[in-house]
């Protein structure tokens, strides 16, 4: 089979796969703030980017795509199965989007990406180069991450945080207790002091609640200690898990005290 007809296959099924989890969020009322379906579909579908899963099929990074399991304005998120049967996730960075305009302030300023090309194809490339990157220093360090596993220009693979296709729920849709914010404050403190990172988006949005304890995801926000806005940055995620964590009746502390224990 040729090229263009192994792209035409493959794009068909990511498309039908796409267009069906996107129908369902339209159901529930998931789709909001402008996001259409065939925008999306398209932004997906570029051809490079259908290019770029058909060549890791070949060299046996992946074995095959299954559905969308979530949506996004800058990505979607696709559960797929590598050559051993184990379940992986599929981050692809939506290419024809302007929001990723919107992210420079998180990248201009981090000096390990000191030479930015101008062009959005650019920057998206960059930025999962970036998340790729946060990812691998927390994981090394023992940060609970999911396992970076390969990156191509605006495809990431990483180690599904699930089962059988089925992500773990965030702290938005889990009972929480105090045990919970310990960790969530815990990983702030060793991003912080272990990995000289912060995370820029940290959120009950971002972290999952596991069988075996948190695990923060979406770290494209990241920034090193050295950006000139880190400390910013710090003190607006200690103050919205600080939030979340209030609202939800747990036993919180102070905001400011937590920031001064971190940064001393």
């Amino acid at each position: 089979m040729s090229d263009d007809l192994l792209f035409d296959d493959l794009s068909r099924k990511i498309e039908s796969k796409v267009d069906s989890k996107l129908i369902s969020k339209s159901h529930r009322g998931g789709l909001k703030d402008g996001f259409k379906k065939g925008k999306v579909i398209n932004e997906v579908l570029d051809k490079p980017t259908v290019m770029t899963l058909y060549r890791m099929i070949t060299d046996h990074v992946i074995a095959y795509v299954n559905g969308a399991i979530s949506a996004g304005k800058e990505s979607v998120v696709f559960w797929g199965v590598d050559e051993n049967n184990m379940d992986v996730a599929l981050k692809i960075y939506l290419i024809s989007t302007s929001n990723f305009k919107k992210r420079e302030p998180y990248i201009l300023g981090d000096p390990r990406f000191s030479n930015v090309k101008k062009g959005t194809k650019n920057l998206v490339y960059l930025w999962a180069k970036k998340e790729f990157r946060n990812l691998t220093q927390c994981y090394d360090a023992g940060l609970p991450v999911p396992r970076p596993l390969y990156l191509v220009k605006n495809v990431l693979v990483l180690e599904f945080i699930g089962r059988n296709g089925v992500p773990c729920k965030s702290l938005l849709y889990s009972e929480v207790n105090k045990k919970d914010y310990v960790q969530a404050v815990s990983f702030i403190k060793d991003l912080y002091n272990k990995t000289k990172l912060v995370h820029g988006d940290f959120s009950e949005y971002n972290i999952f609640k596991t069988e075996n304890g948190l695990v923060v995801f979406d770290l494209g926000s990241g920034v090193d200690l050295r950006h000139p806005n880190a400390k910013e940055f710090l003190k607006r995620d200690i103050y919205n898990i600080t939030k979340f964590f209030n609202k939800r009746g747990v036993s919180v502390s102070d905001p400011d005290e937590l920031f001064e224990e971190i940064i001393k």
